[in-house]
């Protein structure tokens, strides 16, 4: 899988409707690794980044390009090959169970209802949801939750999955349970997280820092780099 940042650079008006702010400096990146991790403070762009990813924001000027198709042009085909996952599982959970919500995501690749509910209780079993296919999703914990919206992302097969800090709203079993999940899945992986441990998991890694990538490298070295980037903007605010 390949994903093309060509110069891709994201600005949007400042609420006064006067200036520009920029959320993401240009930039030029091909990402192929099949685990890739983003790591930035709040506000860094890291979001901004994601979202160019599968056309949920259309960059200012430049052009992204996932294994060959337009992110602008040809939005819907992306979307079909880069699922999405929120930082919060009920912003993206439209339904009112696990089941349903999973039959939403297989409308178009089982049209008949009776094949598309066996097809969705598949994917809930494999994920070890069966025994909550029927349970409101606002009875559910945080880490049921978010293994409800990755069933739905996934069922559909796409080729790459990208997710914005997966793990902010879970406890410690609920993150070991998702980071093993992650780490069994055959697709591409571009996460951004704030968990340090999570991001040397991956082949590559990228820092931003207020709207640039300062980094891009080894997940270790750069783990490093962006501890110390983060002490030093410590010790300035402090100041």
């Amino acid at each position: 899988m390949t994903i093309e940042l060509k110069a891709a650079a994201v600005r949007v008006k400042s609420p006064d409707g006067g200036s520009e702010l920029t959320l993401l400096e240009e930039l030029t990146l091909e990402l192929t690794e099949q685990r890739i991790a983003v790591i930035g403070a709040n506000g860094s762009g890291k979001s901004t980044l994601l979202r160019l990813l599968n056309g949920l924001i259309a960059p200012s000027s430049g052009s992204v390009e996932v294994n060959g198709l337009d992110t602008v042009r040809e939005g819907a085909a992306v979307r079909r090959q880069v699922g999405f996952m929120f930082t919060d599982p009920l912003s993206q959970l439209v339904m009112p169970t696990p089941l349903e919500d999973v039959e939403l995501s297989l409308r178009r690749s089982h049209p008949k209802a009776p094949e598309r509910r066996a097809a969705a209780l598949q994917v809930l079993e494999r994920f070890g949801l069966e025994s909550l296919a029927e349970h409101s999703v606002y009875s559910l914990s945080g880490g049921e939750r978010q293994l409800v919206a990755l069933s739905s992302v996934l069922a559909v097969q796409p080729k790459i999955l990208v997710l914005d800090e997966p793990t902010t709203l879970l406890d410690l079993v609920n993150t070991h349970r998702l980071v093993e999940l992650l780490a069994g899945l055959e697709q591409q992986v571009v996460l951004a997280s704030h968990d340090l441990e999570l991001a040397c998991r991956a082949e590559r890694l990228l820092v931003i820092d207020q709207a640039k990538v300062v980094y891009d490298g080894d997940p270790v070295a750069g783990v490093r780099q962006y501890r110390e980037l983060a002490l030093a903007r410590a010790k300035t605010w402090k100041a």
